[in-house]
């Protein structure tokens, strides 16, 4: 079974309370199909099944790579390094 060997760069991030949208897809004027939270500074983008793929992205520029769900009812993450998904617990 493949685990995330990058658990030591997460902070366990809570999603603010409102959330506008992929931070990267605003600017541009893009569009997203789900959420996702970097849960080592917070950033907020968009799925792989997103045109832009703003949240992977995101983790491998930036190696901040486990990514959080942030869709309602979803409690998993990804790491987009290591392929894995996984559920964060404090």
């Amino acid at each position: 079974m493949a685990t995330c060997s990058h658990l030591d760069k997460v902070e366990i991030l809570e999603p603010p309370a409102e959330i506008a949208g992929c931070e990267e897809c605003l600017k541009i004027g893009g569009q997203w199909v789900h959420l996702r939270m970097c849960q080592t500074c917070g950033k907020i983008g968009c799925c792989d099944s997103s045109p832009n793929r703003h949240a992977s992205r995101h983790a491998r520029e930036d190696l901040h790579p486990v990514l959080r769900s942030i869709e309602p009812g979803e409690d998993w993450s990804w790491c987009a390094i290591d392929e894995v998904t996984f559920v964060l617990r404090d």
